[in-house]
């Protein structure tokens, strides 16, 4: 030790940086430091998951309200006050930091603010002073992706839209993935004009297809407007908001442009080719499966990999390489089976292959429930829960269970349990269901789709 000034040196105060860091050094007595130019907390509690979905709560009380009717009551006038729920949600992020904070130093890793940038293999300098650690290990994250386009000054991207001053009555959002109609739920249903704008011909591409047209389906039927196999040629801005160009129509009108397009490895300006770290093309840094980059002493974890892009992949992953590093016990993470969960309107969790990855390697049967749920029997909403699950044929074993519908990530996380733990049709088949509940629909579903021939 004598050699450093510290064990381990972690760029980057996100979710994976800060459980590796303080792992590391309760657990098991390393010297630790830290280092963040931004909030701790990282992009997930700071700005991504936790307060995404802190709005998506406000704004399906809009949902609840309507619905309330089928049930015997007469709510009166409601009206949203969008500084509110943002000034609520800021409040939730100030008493999460400071969370942050007291478990760092409860831990003892010294905290320091600025941002961090590699020397060598083994230095990090940081406001002037360089600092030397046994290992170095890079957190980073992504950071939101932006194409070249006329105009592309005027966009926001999921940072602005967590801290608008004002809720915009007309919105455009480009990109069709998780994070896309995630926003795109929250701004209808608070009462915005909303238009997604897509090249492909469908949202949500890498997930299941039956989850994809269902969500497109319902999300259409609350108005949002889906414009899919276009592009933006210019954003333009007016007196009255923006106006967006396309590539096969418009233009369209707005108060706002959000691009949710992508994230990028947040990996330049810090040093890394000059440290012997390898990137690929996109800037993702090159790990093997115990996070070690191309350079000894320098790991990686979290999305500045780019390996599984959610916050609990980045937590496993700093719990690992505290063991690997530090507790004698070289630990890789199984990335086999990770649920996820997109938090529309209404909600999609997953966890396992989807039917097209299934069929490229096993012979399949596909089991597909479509009902109202209970509660909208009443309510009259118009809405569809969607379940599926994906049996291969030969062994039996559950590979996918996908769900669209309300509360679909509480209930796919505990169905990820058994998926990991190899269950079987026949499993699911022999647990009693819960009645009445949406969930008991996973093991009652009794016969497969016909097969698809050709």
């Amino acid at each position: 030790m004598a050699a450093h000034d510290y064990d381990m040196i972690v760029i980057g105060a996100g979710s994976g940086g800060v459980r590796a860091a303080r792992f590391s050094a309760q657990r098991y007595g390393a010297k630790v430091a830290i280092i963040e130019n931004l909030r701790t907390g990282g992009t997930c509690v700071m700005r991504g998951c936790v307060p995404k979905k802190l709005l998506v709560y406000g704004a399906h009380f809009a949902h609840d309200f309507e619905d309330s009717r089928g049930f015997g009551w007469q709510p009166g006038l409601a009206r949203h006050d969008w500084p509110t729920l943002i000034a609520r949600k800021n409040a939730e992020l100030d008493r999460l930091e400071a969370v942050y904070h007291r478990l760092l130093k409860d831990a003892g890793v010294t905290e320091i603010d600025g941002t961090g940038k590699l020397v060598d293999a083994h230095t990090v300098e940081v406001g002037g002073k360089r600092m030397t650690g046994k290992y170095i290990l890079v957190a980073t994250g992504g950071w939101p992706s932006l194409p070249d386009v006329p105009g592309i000054e005027h966009v926001i991207t999921s940072n602005e839209a967590l801290d608008l001053e004002t809720m915009p009555k007309r919105i455009v959002i480009v990109g069709g993935g998780y994070i896309a109609v995630e926003f795109a739920g929250i701004f209808r249903s608070l009462g915005a004009e909303v238009t997604i704008v897509i090249r492909a011909d469908n949202i949500l591409r890498g997930f299941d297809g039956t989850m994809r047209d269902a969500l497109r389906a319902e999300m259409t039927k609350q108005g949002v407007k889906i414009l899919s196999g276009t592009q933006v040629k210019a954003i333009e801005k007016r007196k009255d908001g923006f106006s967006v160009s396309l590539d096969n129509g418009g233009p369209l009108p707005a108060d706002a442009v959000m691009y949710a397009t992508g994230r990028a490895p947040n990996s330049k300006g810090i040093g890394l080719e000059e440290a012997g770290v390898t990137l690929d093309k996109s800037g993702a840094i090159q790990v093997d499966a115990y996070s070690k980059t191309s350079a000894d002493s320098v790991y990686a974890i979290g999305d500045v990999t780019d390996r599984i892009q959610l916050t609990p992949v980045a937590l496993a992953e700093g719990m690992a390489l505290a063991h690997t590093l530090f507790g004698g016990q070289p630990t890789a993470v199984d990335y086999a089976n990770v649920p996820s969960a997109v938090f529309s309107q209404p909600t999609i969790g997953t966890v396992g292959l989807t039917e097209e990855q299934a069929r490229r390697d096993h012979d399949v049967d596909i089991y597909v429930s479509k009902f109202k749920s209970m509660k909208h029997t009443l309510s009259g909403r118009d809405e569809q829960t969607v379940m599926k699950l994906i049996v291969d044929k030969k062994t039996g074993r559950v590979l996918g269970c996908h769900m669209l519908g309300g509360d679909a990530p509480e209930i796919i996380q505990g169905i990820a349990i058994a998926i990991k733990s190899g269950a079987s049709k026949a499993d699911f088949d022999a647990t009693i269901g819960i009645h009445p509940t949406a969930a008991e629909e996973f093991v009652t579903m009794r016969e497969p789709l016909p097969a698809v021939v050709g």
